[in-house]
């Protein structure tokens, strides 16, 4: 029988390797960087003779670092150098530098990696690595494209073709017909999206509540129980959750009703009305059996009360309709108009305030008619923080239309204004859904063989012959859960063509403003314009 002990690199570092280790073996997982090495070789000689609990000295039959991401054959050298008990048996490289969010998902936990228009220097050494972890977990080597307004995109595209043309033994892989290939994209393109209220289960969650590593934190939630303070989504635990994650919130409540209703078939003593989802929460409380049978369920029940309880609270389906006639629509008249009524309203919150001026400022920018002077007089006389307001500006400047190497808001082709037409006459299904990302469209001209080169170039001389089929796309400054969703349904509807998402994060409204503040864009003002402190985290 072995015993493997595993401690944070700090607690190594601090106390000599294998500190307090009673006889057993050191297994610790490091990111392939000086750092980490750094921090492993900290103290050398007798540190590397761990103690046991009472200062003595003990037995360490081997330490085996295991890490994320490619080590330097430098970095080898000097772990060797220092391990001169021999108790280092074997360094070996996972490249699991990264967050898997969803199957076609990841993420790399960076909030502000640009300052301005330009990398923070660690930022990007970070995303590098990151970037290139994903190719070797995967087994691509690629060909990139890369926005080409954007400098940030350039200078990443090029950091990772540095690193595979350093490593070409790691990327040689098994050649495809057809190469993959890597799009690096830039979040200002479309500062639209990640202002917008979500209205699926996965966006919405972390729209309203924040997904913070598969985690949502309901401490705060009125009469919440002490095992439901803290709750964890995932897909791939979690049965519900991944038949779930994609519906609309109003399927999600029938979902939970039929299981409910099912449970109550097979157990006719225990009924009881199902008509709301505070009748749900009664049924979950009263009903022990069925929380102990339907495992997570009565967690979904819990969620999707809370999201239902803000939804009524903040008015955010009458916000989110004029949310979606600022994003998609050109009647200017009609959106001023509707702005002004629900900033008269006593029920819209700061947040959702700010976010309808600032949609309203990104959408008529340069409009003749423009009342943005009007409606940041309205923010002020709402009497709240003046952060906010000063935000407005520093989001146009984010992703103006100065900034911005694509149109956003106009359609591109004569089969797109059809379309855009024929919806209109037929009347919109779901008007709280009626946006769809740049994103999803510059996939699909990608995966049509469309995207002009001219905005979006090869890194190098070559080009792609055929249409891609095997597609990574990353978005510098974060990508959004209705991006996820945009890339789930082209995978589904693209039988052949496999899109995998990334960003530097995942965001909702709060953390893009984040990034919006952490880049230095503060809005006109030279006040302090950092966003206020969030009620729930990521």
């Amino acid at each position: 029988m072995s015993l493997w002990l595993c401690r944070t690199l700090g607690r190594w570092a601090g106390n000599g390797l294998g500190a307090s280790l009673g006889g057993g073996s050191g297994l610790q997982d490091l990111q392939g960087e000086r750092g980490s090495v750094g921090s492993l070789l900290l103290q050398r000689g007798a540190d590397w003779h761990p103690q046991g609990l009472h200062g003595a000295p003990v037995s360490l039959p081997c330490f085996l670092p295991d890490f994320s991401n490619v080590i330097s054959k430098s970095d080898v050298k000097a772990l060797a150098e220092a391990d001169e008990q021999e108790v280092v048996a074997e360094v070996q490289e996972f490249y699991g530098d990264y967050i898997a969010v969803n199957p076609h998902v990841f993420s790399l936990n960076l909030l502000g990696c640009c300052r301005g228009r330009s990398w923070e220097p660690a930022q990007l050494t970070r995303t590098t690595q990151g970037l290139t972890a994903l190719l070797l977990s995967l087994k691509k080597c690629p060909m990139i494209r890369y926005q080409l307004s954007s400098e940030p995109a350039k200078r990443l595209a090029e950091c990772v073709k540095q690193v595979i043309t350093k490593e070409y033994e790691l990327f040689d892989f098994r050649r495809t017909e057809v190469p993959p290939l890597l799009l690096i994209l830039d979040r200002s393109d479309d500062a639209i999206t990640p202002l917008l209220n979500q209205w699926t289960y996965q966006a919405m969650v972390h729209e309203l509540l924040g997904i913070n590593n598969n985690r949502i934190d309901l401490s705060r939630v009125p009469g919440i129980s002490k095992d439901l303070r803290e709750v964890v989504l995932s897909a791939e635990n979690d049965e519900f959750y991944a038949n779930n994650m994609y519906l609309n919130f109003a399927e999600i409540g029938t979902n939970i009703k039929n299981l409910m209703e099912d449970f109550q078939r097979r157990k006719p003593k225990e009924q009881q009305k199902l008509e709301s989802i505070a009748d749900m929460k009664a049924f979950v409380e009263n009903y022990p059996q069925f929380k102990k049978m339907s495992g997570t369920v009565s967690k979904h029940v819990t969620v999707v009360g809370e999201l239902s309880r803000l939804v009524a609270e903040r008015n955010l389906l009458e916000v989110s309709e004029v949310e979606q006639e600022l994003a998609c629509q050109s009647d200017h008249s009609s959106a001023l108009q509707s702005v002004r009524r629900l900033l008269q309203s006593p029920r819209l919150s700061e947040l959702d305030a700010a976010r309808l001026v600032m949609l309203y400022a990104l959408r008529y920018e340069r409009h003749a008619s423009s009342g943005l002077p009007a409606l940041l007089e309205e923010l002020r006389a709402r009497g709240g923080s003046d952060r906010y307001r000063k935000l407005v500006s520093a989001v146009v400047e984010y992703g103006g239309k100065r900034v911005r190497g694509s149109d956003l808001f106009s359609p591109k082709d004569a089969v797109a204004i059809t379309k855009q037409f024929l919806k209109g006459l037929k009347g919109i299904e779901n008007v709280y859904t009626q946006h769809q990302p740049l994103l999803q469209e510059t996939l699909d001209q990608l995966i049509k063989g469309k995207l002009k080169d001219s905005q979006y170039p090869y890194l190098g001389p070559n080009t792609l012959r055929d249409r891609p089929q095997d597609i990574i796309v990353f978005l510098i400054g974060g990508a959004t859960y209705e991006e996820a969703l945009a890339v789930f349904n082209l995978n589904r509807s693209n039988p052949g063509v496999r899109i995998v998402l990334g960003g530097t994060t995942i965001h909702n409204t709060r953390s893009f403003l984040e990034e919006v503040t952490a880049a230095g864009f503060r809005g006109r003002s030279t006040e302090s314009s950092q966003v206020p402190p969030r009620s729930s985290r990521r």
